[in-house]
């Protein structure tokens, strides 16, 4: 029995080494020569809290799209921040759109999404994926997961679970303060 509890031990130790060491980058700055650009909105089920977005339609600002799923404990720990920024930045130029992607079947509900923004408070756009068709476009594999977009359409940084809230923060206010693409002054990224 004892033989039987140290392979074990040893089981787990080694798969959470191989786990950390596979483990993505937490957040972080994208340099804007690799920079990719952000895939649209797929197969968004319905929009809630807005008329549907379009990444496209958005150039110029900065957009701060955030998976998450309502029962995910912490996407709520992580969700007063979405909201601070929302409130804080929505007049500055940034939208922020959480990209409700259901982890369990009951979280597909519409009404139960619409009840949890309710009971959240929650004021800013929110797309619901019930498809995974956002998720995979973006290549997500997390909750929450934030993903800064710049005003060119690219996406700058992104950060996966709970934490980083002032590095967050500061790459918004520096996507803020950045340049506007010429091509939405002109008109033409429309």
């Amino acid at each position: 029995m004892k033989l039987f509890r140290i392979a074990i031990g040893a089981a787990i130790a080694a798969s959470v080494g191989a786990l950390t060491f596979a483990a993505p980058q937490l957040g972080g700055h994208t340099p804007a020569d690799v920079a990719r650009p952000a895939p649209e909105f797929r197969n968004i089920d319905t929009w809630l809290n807005s008329p549907p977005l379009k990444l496209q339609e958005l150039r110029g600002q900065v957009v701060l799209v955030d998976f998450w799923t309502y029962t995910c404990i912490n996407c709520l720990n992580h969700l007063p921040y979405v909201q601070q920024w929302h409130e804080k930045y929505k007049d500055k130029g940034l939208t922020v759109v959480g990209v409700h992607t259901p982890e369990f079947a009951f979280e597909k509900s519409t009404r139960n999404v619409r009840d949890a923004i309710q009971r959240l408070q929650i004021r800013h756009a929110v797309a619901q994926d019930n498809s995974y068709g956002t998720w995979k476009a973006f290549n997500n594999q997390y909750w929450p997961a934030v993903y800064l977009i710049d005003k060119e359409g690219r996406i700058a940084y992104s950060h996966f679970g709970e934490g980083s809230y002032a590095a967050t923060e500061k790459k918004i206010q520096a996507l803020l303060a950045g340049p506007f693409p010429a091509a939405a002054a002109s008109g033409a990224a429309k």
